[in-house]
């Protein structure tokens, strides 16, 4: 993607990248984000599940979303997603720092009418949310595809920020330790709920 004023940090520019093989497996890892826009005169955002599609990241929503059902009348709305990887533990609290992926991307949205699109996007966001899980569940149906929204935004202009790595060296007469606090986030072992009881975990979920 071409480098743009805001899509260039202003601190720490080196830090920044505007590839899409840098910015594509943050999206694709990313299982949520904050979409953000103005309405009305005044600031909105979102927390919503996200997944890409080549060079575009989909939503979906209740067709009864004020929200949603605004997003197609703007020109633009603003995306960032975050992926904490350490916690930066130095000699000082002021060099604390963070590992971590990011990705800010600005673009119009679009309300998906094509059925086929629609159908690969809800199928796309689900077996990213839960893998192998499309074909097993009950098949979605067109009154289902009616009563859910779907979003698109164009990958047009984006970026992404990335620090990895130690802390920053600093002198000191006392010991201090320094080092890395890994953060991760997994998957925990699948809970059945009530009305499952006697029906085993499929394999996709083991």
């Amino acid at each position: 993607m071409k480098p743009a004023s805001r899509t260039t940090p202003s601190r720490i520019p080196q830090r920044g990248h505007t590839d899409t093989e840098t910015i594509y497996p943050i999206l694709d890892e990313a299982l949520f984000c904050t979409m953000s826009f103005v309405w009305e005169g005044r600031v909105r955002s979102i927390p919503q599940s996200i997944v890409r599609m080549g060079p575009a990241v989909y939503f979906h929503a209740s067709v009864g979303s004020h929200f949603f059902r605004s997003l197609a009348r703007l020109d633009e709305v603003c995306i960032t997603v975050t992926l904490a990887d350490d916690i930066v533990v130095a000699k000082s609290a002021f060099e604390h720092s963070v590992n971590y992926r990011s990705v800010i991307l600005w673009g119009k949205p679009e309300v998906i009418e094509d059925h086929e699109e629609k159908y690969q996007a809800f199928r796309a966001l689900t077996e990213k949310m839960v893998p192998g899980s499309w074909d097993y569940l009950i098949p979605m149906t067109d009154k289902e595809m009616a009563k859910t929204l779907a979003i698109k935004v164009p990958l047009t202009e984006a970026s992404a920020k990335v620090r990895q790595g130690p802390p920053s060296p600093q002198e000191s007469e006392r010991e201090v330790w320094t080092g890395l606090i890994p953060i991760r986030s997994v998957r925990g072992i699948p809970v059945t709920a009530p009305d499952a009881g006697g029906i085993p975990v499929p394999d996709h979920l083991r």
